[in-house]
């Protein structure tokens, strides 16, 4: 259970052997990994809550007597491409630093990074300050995203990894949820001024947000990063009193645990290594990433990009229960992953990923038709996206679980922040500039053409991961794509996967 050769070693082309993979593999469920998914997952849930408040309040900051000098479209508009283009720039930044100087300290900065954006943005007196925290708070999201998914894959055992991932991605829309919700109170001018309700809602943000660092900061960093980075006596360490601690919890010994790695020490990987890996090596994994993301990109985006504007122009909503609908399909965003996700490990990867892609574009298919033959009304239409969305947000959640586990250790975050940031410039640059019109012109074709692209492509990447999937459910990361390290400094042919 020990490290053998040079303990900690750097010199290039030192050998390290190591079972600290298997040793997490093998580990029981138990509070540490709880310790784990609350102090690393649940900042999707401030994500969600961000970013629903913002459009939420878009129509009180361009109101008289806000205090912000800001129109509601500048909010829906600049604004959030300000906080995508902050998140896509954040993610690949971020995403670097992470492969290069470990998961803990960037997932602590990342959040800091948040956390001070979030409070400034709060405290905003004019427009411009407004848009530039709104781009550095995407900017500490995006690079959230690249070290808490590689962070969060590395520690948590092979048999559940699917479903932790699914859930903790999926709790996106847990937030969205209470952001709707929390809109409700904090805009009420009953209860809070005009000038200070959409400020404390920021504020709240950061109070959970210092809550959740607080928890993080007893979160170790990535033993499999450390063994990889030369510093294999600490992660025999600190996988030891990992042990100690689950064995003390259940009452008896672990099992032994099954195989071992050996590790030659090397250099940081360049982005030109990484380009190779990715692109070149496992390409067949690159085109089934692409395609994911790109089509839940869509699908979303052909949903939910003028939500307010389709319940308003064609069945007559008011403004100010648009939240209420909303509420309901997050809802079912949340409850997709939280309920499918344990097939993603028992069922398998191939089989779920592709099924729910498939399932989700089928039935907006089906949405469609009937949309366009006027059979829905606003809260049937609702409950049919609700259904469409159950499904889709457990693929969609799926797509960064695939790209966290088919690359190479040394490139996982890096792999993450890439495809993550492509995801979110198709579904928050290209898929306003598509659907805006679409689903705001008041034609019911139009609308209907709209939920046919996004259903389309959703298919398309279901295909996809029907023949490229890669069956990783229940294996060790090591065994889906071998690290890079692993490899004799001497470079050997690679063939294409």
């Amino acid at each position: 259970m020990t490290a053998h050769a040079t303990p900690d070693a750097t010199t290039p082309g030192a050998a390290i052997t190591t079972s600290v993979p298997a040793r997490l593999d093998r580990l029981p469920w138990s509070r540490w990994h709880w310790t784990v998914v609350i102090g690393l997952g649940t900042v999707w849930i401030l994500d969600g809550l961000e970013v629903t408040v913002v459009g939420n309040i878009a129509g009180r900051l361009s109101e008289s007597g806000s205090g912000l000098p800001v129109t509601s479209g500048e909010v829906t508009g600049l604004a959030a491409a300000l906080y995508v283009a902050g998140a896509c720039g954040g993610a690949l930044f971020f995403g670097r630093l992470t492969d290069k100087y470990g998961r803990k300290k960037l997932f602590i900065v990342t959040l800091a990074v948040y956390l001070a954006a979030t409070a400034l943005t709060g405290l905003s007196f004019s427009s411009w300050w407004f848009f530039a925290f709104r781009f550095l708070t995407g900017f500490g999201i995006g690079g959230e995203y690249a070290a808490i998914n590689s962070a969060i894959d590395e520690l948590i055992p092979a048999a559940f990894r699917g479903r932790v991932d699914l859930i903790i991605n999926g709790s996106f829309w847990l937030g969205a949820v209470g952001g709707s919700l929390l809109s409700l109170v904090m805009l009420d001018t009953d209860i809070f001024p005009m000038d200070v309700g959409w400020r404390l809602t920021f504020a709240l943000g950061v109070v959970l947000g210092l809550v959740i660092l607080l928890v993080r900061r007893h979160v170790p960093e990535s033993p499999r990063w450390l063994f990889i980075h030369g510093r294999g006596k600490e992660a025999e360490d600190l996988v030891t009193s990992i042990e100690r601690r689950v064995e003390a919890e259940k009452g008896h010994g672990l099992p032994p645990p099954e195989g071992e790695i050996t590790i030659h020490q090397r250099g940081p990987v360049t982005f030109r290594e990484i380009a190779r890996t990715v692109f070149s090596r496992y390409r067949r994994r690159a085109v089934l990433g692409l395609s994911l993301f790109i089509g839940q990109a869509f699908l979303y985006n052909a949903i939910t990009f003028g939500f307010g504007a389709i319940l308003t122009t064609f069945f007559g909503v008011s403004t100010s229960r648009t939240g209420y609908f909303f509420a309901v399909i997050a809802a079912g965003n949340f409850i997709g992953p939280l309920v499918l996700g344990k097939l993603f490990d028992t069922v398998g990867r191939r089989v779920m990923i592709s099924s729910t892609y498939l399932l989700s574009g089928v039935l907006l298919f089906g949405t469609a038709w009937l949309f366009g033959a006027g059979r829905l009304t606003a809260t049937t239409l609702t409950a049919c996206w609700a259904v469409v969305l159950f499904f889709a947000s457990a693929g969609a959640s799926s797509a960064y679980l695939t790209v966290s586990e088919i690359f190479p250790m040394e490139t996982r975050a890096m792999a993450i922040a890439f495809f993550y940031a492509l995801g979110t410039a198709a579904g928050g640059i290209s898929g306003p500039l598509l659907f805006s019109d679409l689903t705001s012109s008041g034609v019911v074709g139009d609308t209907v053409l709209a939920f046919r692209i996004g259903a389309s492509l959703m298919c398309l990447a279901g295909l996809v991961a029907a023949f490229l999937a890669v069956r990783a459910e229940g294996r060790s990361l090591e065994s889906i794509a071998e690290p890079l390290s692993a490899k004799r400094p001497d470079p050997v042919p690679a063939t294409a996967e």
